[in-house]
């Protein structure tokens, strides 16, 4: 196995999976995701929308990842909130979520690091690369 990865490289590489990272809320060891998926209303300020989406957690340890998330509601102060998403924009949520992990799973294996659900992720909420 290669060397450990280190947090600046770690950092790159998932700022390149694209606008999912939130460098700002990551430390080593622990790197933080969303996605605003569906814009509420586009009737508010840019800065004030709401949005159905996902934050994801990654904990790492060496070459190992573990990954929990939530789906929920992206509030108008910033904050997510764990709220049931609407029935009718579930697939989309449940879409961009999918492709993410997808990216992440491609980005962790050319660094050739290992992705598993945490242990509080049950069978029926763990994503897929499909």
């Amino acid at each position: 196995m290669s060397e450990r990865v280190t947090y600046k490289r770690l950092l790159r590489q998932f700022a390149a999976i694209g606008p999912y990272l939130r460098e700002d809320l990551c430390e080593e060891g622990r790197y933080r995701f969303d996605c605003l998926s569906v814009c509420v209303s586009a009737k508010p300020a840019p800065d004030k929308r709401e949005f159905w989406g996902w934050w994801l957690v990654l904990e790492q340890n060496d070459h190992h990842f573990r990954y929990h998330y939530q789906l929920g509601f992206y509030d108008a102060d910033g904050v997510w909130l764990d709220k049931p998403v609407p029935k009718k924009h579930q697939a989309e949520v449940e879409r961009t979520l999918n492709h993410f992990y997808k990216l992440l799973v491609d980005r962790l294996t050319v660094l050739e690091c290992h992705l598993t659900p945490a242990e509080q992720v049950t069978n029926e909420l763990a994503v897929t690369a499909a």
